[in-house]
């Protein structure tokens, strides 16, 4: 059954797995997993599940609150699964044996009514603090305004970033060019690298609502052929720039959300080159498909459909309603790790 996953490693795709529980990372790195990548709501599932109450027990006898044991909690299991991934870091000279961590999504919160410049100090700021002393840790910041202006300062600085929530060319750019002006202006270009998530699923769930007069053919494709398109263009920027290392795209948002498609839809059509981030159950379901996956990234649909496609698309309404439900998507579970925190400290402390 492995053989399936093992055919789309040799189609050139590296695969990463969007979760750090420590028994998943073990298994996708058994299947041939290179990378992974945490976020508030995959935190919150594992101390959900009660295996970190130990650790909660420490940290309340410390005297932490509650976001001090969140991220501490967080960097816990972003640093343990880095350790296994350790040395296909060191042995890729840092092309691969990635772990993501995610800066604060309440920078976003519109709640809070912080300006974009105080966004993107704080952006800096944090960012600079939790890759301090990591040599295989990805600092992951959001394609929002302030998330974009903080990256050439990162980049410059030395951060390894995942541009996260992107979903059209003209956030790609605005984010490729930022982190590329911030390396320019490092000593070295040597350990530079850098990667791009570009959200797939998301999108077809929102042309099937608001693009409900697409034809059959083209219904479900716009993430694809957006991602190919984003995915070429970044081929293109890179191939002259003489970096050490790659710079990638990431495919993510993989889970397919229609009951009607199969699990392996995206892996399937973005198959050969760059990274695929899936959920533990996307990379399960490649294991179980019995599919021989093939190189299918630079196939493009047909031209019929792509001019459909275009023609009906519009590409910044559609970057303001998902973003706007990304930054909720973020923004919800970071509070909801609070909460369950806030719950363990009433279960867990001596007076609860």
């Amino acid at each position: 059954m492995a053989d399936s996953i093992a055919s789309l490693i040799s189609t050139g795709t590296k695969l990463y797995l969007d979760s750090v529980e420590p028994a998943l990372v073990d298994q996708n790195l058994a299947w041939g997993a290179v990378g992974a990548t945490s976020n508030p709501a995959i935190i919150s599932s594992i101390v959900k599940d009660g295996g970190l109450d130990k650790r909660i027990e420490e940290l309340l006898a410390a005297g932490h609150d509650d976001e001090a044991i969140a991220w501490q909690l967080t960097d816990d299991l972003v640093i343990d699964a880095q350790n296994k991934f350790a040395s296909l870091n060191k042995e890729s000279g840092g092309n691969v044996g990635w772990v993501s961590f995610e800066l604060d999504p309440l920078l976003e919160d519109p709640t809070l009514g912080l300006s974009d410049a105080e966004r993107t100090k704080k952006y800096i700021e944090a960012g600079k603090k939790w890759n301090e002393g990591h040599t295989n840790r990805m600092i992951k910041v959001p394609a929002t305004p302030a998330g974009i202006a903080a990256l050439e300062e990162l980049a410059a600085a030395g951060v390894t970033l995942n541009v996260t929530l992107i979903f059209t060319d003209d956030q790609y750019t605005q984010a490729r060019d930022a982190v590329w002006r911030g390396a320019q202006r490092r000593d070295s270009l040597d350990h530079f690298k850098s990667v791009y998530s570009i959200f797939l699923s998301r999108i077809d769930v929102y042309t099937e609502k608001n693009l409900a007069g697409l034809s059959e053919s083209s219904q479900g494709q716009v993430g694809i052929l957006n991602a190919k398109r984003i995915w070429q263009k970044n081929q293109d920027f890179w191939a002259d720039k003489n970096t050490k290392l790659e710079q990638e795209l990431i495919f993510a948002s993989t889970g397919t959300k229609n009951p009607s498609d199969p699990p392996t839809k995206y892996i399937e059509a973005l198959a050969g080159s760059d990274i695929q981030t899936n959920p533990p159950e996307t990379n399960q379901a490649a294991v179980d498909s019995g599919i021989e996956f093939h190189r299918t990234v630079d196939q493009m649909p047909d031209q019929a459909i792509q001019d459909e496609i275009d023609a009906a698309l519009d590409s910044a309404a559609m970057q303001d309603a998902l973003m706007t439900e990304g930054v909720d998507k973020f923004v919800k579970p970071q509070r909801a790790l609070l909460e369950i925190i806030a719950q363990k400290r009433s279960e867990l402390s001596p007076a609860g």
